[in-house]
């Protein structure tokens, strides 16, 4: 213990604790007898003298240095020390040459300290959690859906479509098609770009000697996930970081009685906490996230779901990649894999989109440094650049697309590694449906929330970025909404032409217009995807192929059913089931991280 106190930077107690071979409770007694002072395992927040500023400190940074004053029932107060991150001969020396305070002082267990600051900062937290963002930054915050201009050119273009159908329908759906045709292929035009993009062999990184490595902070929310729990936390004990410098943070609501259930069935590795959200509105998971940050201390953050199993080695590679990267590279995003892409047609085209946007677009979006949406999942943060730009955004139902707008609003870049995340996809509609309904539904959230500025967003984003960024949050939603509008007319125009009908020339421009942009829209999707498959991926692309048509079909359903989730419940996190994993997690990419300690 010594050894790896000495290797890790840390002292022997927490290398002691963290190994799990001896609990905090009999530590504490062992240690107190030896020190002749008194000891508690619990600590009553209410008799604690303590400020919500430094109580939030101390769960932070974990200064437990500081003595604590305890209230006393006869009136008498205790100092209290938590003995972890003090050297114990220190501790020793402090005792004895204070003989008249040995019977006020009192060792505290890490954890029973931990839980009463935890009780005595909750309000404030939950405060934080939800109106920080909207303090410091109102103006990148979901908070308020749309801003005066946005809600007054929206009325007013509802307001005068019926006029101008009334007027000249003919000339009216001309335009609007037209319109939404441009749209529709800028899309298409993106999916074609990133179609260049190569993807290289696995380079072996070898950084250079830096020290001791760092802590990092690991979150996960949870939300109605006892079924995955077990297989969440032996996934995350694979993780290839020294424990004593690896903290996990498993966020939970405070009334999902199940999750907190299972998670307390688990005897939990010691460097694993729950984080018991309290139940205040909006419910959403970067609310649970922004409660949570306030008590993590990691120099980086990463961020999992529930059902995720990382590679062990992705740390590894992200802090690599840190190392070799300049201080703007804020992000990091390790590609998320499907491992039951063969459980049916809806998780073998989750997992061919996934391959078309991990493999492909993200990678093409970081080498030539434009904006880039985060994931859900797997996302690795320098905390700095978290903290500066404000964290995640609670009002937000795609936390994450926000988030790598905003970091590249502040000057910071994302880049993107090749570890991989193995997660499970949708294998029905009815799991599908409100998943995809929820990422629509955000993305025009932060469409709405970063255009209130729009020459300031272009100033701060540059031209390419922004363009990128009126594709990907407003193209995308508008070219899923106009998708059956314009198969629709395609379609009826196509029936008239056979049955020897006559149309007019603007009737022919409009067929014309719609076969290039359903053309070249399923062909830029399957090829964008092809691209990047593996051999054996490519096995059955034929289904692939032929329900393309009916899954683009599925995702204007539901982005109309996000426009009315947008007006009605704007907040509404739709949770996503997930279910234990069927097979073994699938090996990892070859390619060896090598680290110089």
């Amino acid at each position: 213990m010594a050894a790896l106190a000495s290797r890790n930077g840390t002292d022997f107690q927490t290398e002691l604790l963290v190994s799990g071979l001896v609990t905090e409770a009999d530590f504490v007694r062992a240690l107190a007898e030896e020190l002749q002072v008194g000891h508690l395992l619990a600590v009553d927040p209410d008799r604690l003298i303590v400020s919500d500023e430094l109580a939030t400190a101390c769960l932070r940074r974990r200064s437990w240095h500081v003595p604590f004053k305890l209230a006393g029932k006869d009136g008498a107060a205790s100092y209290l020390i938590v003995p972890d991150g003090v050297g114990l001969s220190r501790l020793g020396r402090l005792i004895a040459d204070r003989p008249r305070l040995r019977d006020r002082l009192k060792l505290v267990a890490p954890g029973a300290m931990r839980a009463a600051l935890l009780l005595r900062v909750r309000e404030a937290l939950t405060r934080h959690a939800i109106s920080s963002l909207f303090d410091r930054y109102p103006e990148q915050s979901a908070r308020i859906v749309a801003n005066a201009w946005q809600g007054l050119v929206v009325g007013a273009f509802l307001a005068t479509l019926p006029v101008a159908f009334w007027l000249a329908p003919g000339d009216t759906w001309f335009a609007l098609h037209l319109v939404f045709s441009v749209i529709f292929l800028t899309c298409v035009a993106l999916r074609f770009a990133a179609l260049t993009a190569v993807r290289g062999k696995h380079r072996q990184l070898v950084p250079e000697a830096r020290g001791r490595m760092p802590v990092y902070s690991v979150l996960v929310a949870l939300h109605r996930e006892a079924d995955v729990v077990s297989e969440l936390v032996a996934a995350l004990q694979r993780i290839d970081w020294p424990k004593s410098r690896l903290e996990i943070k498993l966020v939970c609501e405070m009334d999902d009685r199940a999750t907190l259930g299972a998670l307390r069935a688990i005897s939990l590795p010691p460097n694993m906490e729950v984080v018991e959200v309290p139940v205040a509105g909006p419910r959403t998971k970067p609310k649970a996230l922004a409660y949570a940050l306030p008590l993590t201390r990691g120099e980086f953050v990463a961020l999992y779901d529930a059902e995720d199993h990382p590679d062990p080695r992705q740390l590894l590679h992200v802090w690599a990649k840190f190392n070799e990267s300049p201080p703007e590279v804020a992000c990091l995003q390790a590609p998320l894999e499907i491992a039951n892409r063969g459980a049916g047609i809806l998780a073998r085209m989750f997992a061919f989109e996934y391959a078309g946007l991990f493999r492909a677009m993200l990678p093409w979006l970081s080498a030539r440094r434009l904006v880039l949406p985060l994931g859900g999942t797997s996302n690795h943060f320098r905390r700095s650049a978290l903290d500066e730009v404000g964290g995640w955004d609670p009002f937000n139902v795609t936390e994450d697309a926000d988030l790598g707008m905003r970091l590249a609003r502040f000057g910071y870049r994302t880049e993107t590694i090749d570890c991989p995340t193995w997660e499970q996809a949708p294998e029905t509609i009815a799991t599908w449906l409100p998943q995809r309904t929820r990422w629509l539904k955000g993305w025009m959230q932060t469409w709405l929330v970063h255009m209130r500025q729009p020459v300031r967003l272009l100033r701060q984003l540059g031209p390419g970025s922004f363009l990128v960024g009126q594709i990907l949050f407003g193209g995308m939603v508008l070219s899923a909404l106009a998708h059956p509008f314009l198969l629709g007319t395609g379609l009826i125009l196509a029936i008239e032409i056979a049955l020897d009908r006559p149309t007019s020339r603007w009737k022919s421009t409009l067929l014309t217009i719609d076969i290039v942009n359903v053309a070249c829209g399923y062909l830029s999707f399957l090829l964008l995807g092809w691209q990047v498959l593996k051999v054996r991926e490519k096995l059955g692309f034929w289904k692939v192929v032929l329900f393309t048509p009916v899954y683009w079909m599925m995702m204007s359903i539901a982005a109309w059913r996000a426009v009315w989730q947008l007006c009605r419940e704007p907040y509404l996190w739709e949770k996503t089931p997930h279910r234990p994993m069927r097979r073994a997690r699938p090996p990892s990419p070859a390619g060896a991280l090598v680290l110089a300690r």
